[in-house]
């Protein structure tokens, strides 16, 4: 048996696994998207050509679940980014004197989002959330009911970022501060030596250097962020009056609520097509330009 037989006998097992879950279902959720499918016969099923599509473009409320996905997902990453990259900061500092401070930061990871979900939704909920009455007792507002976290249309989509911003940034910590680690230190000592201050060697050095793996949290957390549905669900279930529905619970909503199969499929194939193209936008514009 030649290497490259041997190579692909390996590698066939996780294909066939990978086809089974990946492929298989992404193929037939672009199959049915074609269609005009309810889950309650899906079956019985009509050929409607871009019919989906157009709908799913034309929508009002799907036009403003995207939007609203947008917004969400760029406040969570922009301060997962900015407080991950200062305690990664913080850690390099300390360095070997980290080791405890890196094990409690990262906690959070090992809760699941609904547990995150729930806390969060009694820290927020009305005028009995615990944020509330911790403001209140040091006089930064009135009264407790004084910030309806939840139930305010113009913050609600901000608020239920709070769970994922507090689950996620020890994600970004950690792998920031995994790339600090493999920054040259003599680079930085050179650099001292010559009299750059802290501000211009991170700015000049450090940040270039860190450009591939930042790269990598901007995809992981972006398309993360873009697809989230447990988090809000749990804490809002998209209210109020949708102000807090987001795609992936649009996507939800029309096929498990309405059930039109056929119109979901379109809107998550959309969806996952604008995820692609997000994702090939921040390689070509960080990784690929930090390789060239």
């Amino acid at each position: 048996m030649t290497e490259r037989r041997f190579v692909l006998l390996m590698l066939m097992p996780a294909m066939l696994f990978l086809g089974l879950l990946v492929v298989y279902p992404v193929a037939l959720l672009v199959y049915n998207s074609f269609f005009d499918v309810k889950l309650i016969d899906p079956a019985s099923r009509v050929f409607v050509g871009l019919a989906n599509y157009v709908e799913a473009l034309t929508s009002r409320r799907i036009l403003e679940s995207a939007v609203r996905t947008l917004k969400y997902s760029a406040f969570a990453l922009v301060f997962e980014l900015v407080f991950g990259l200062g305690a990664a900061l913080l850690f390099a500092a300390i360095a070997r004197h980290s080791h405890w401070h890196r094990t409690i930061f990262a906690l959070p990871l090992m809760i699941s989002p609904i547990v995150a979900g729930l806390l969060w939704r009694f820290l927020l909920v009305g005028n009995i959330g615990i944020l509330n009455y911790g403001l209140a007792a040091l006089g930064i507002i009135p009264d407790p009911g004084a910030i309806k976290w939840l139930s305010d249309t113009d913050i609600v989509i901000y608020s239920v970022a709070a769970a994922d911003i507090w689950l996620t940034t020890s994600f970004v910590a950690l792998v920031s501060y995994a790339g600090l680690m493999n920054i040259p230190r003599d680079v930085l000592e050179a650099a001292r030596i010559d009299g750059t201050n802290a501000i211009n060697r991170f700015w000049y050095i450090t940040l270039p250097m860190l450009r591939p793996v930042l790269a990598v949290v901007v995809v992981v957390r972006g398309i993360d962020a873009l697809k989230t549905f447990d988090l809000i669900w749990i804490q809002t279930q998209g209210g109020p009056r949708q102000q807090s529905e987001v795609l992936s619970m649009n996507i939800y909503q029309r096929m498990v609520r309405y059930g039109d199969l056929g119109q979901a499929s379109a809107t998550a194939t959309l969806f996952l097509l604008v995820m692609i193209g997000i994702a090939g936008l921040a390689y070509w514009k960080i990784w690929r330009a930090d390789r060239g």
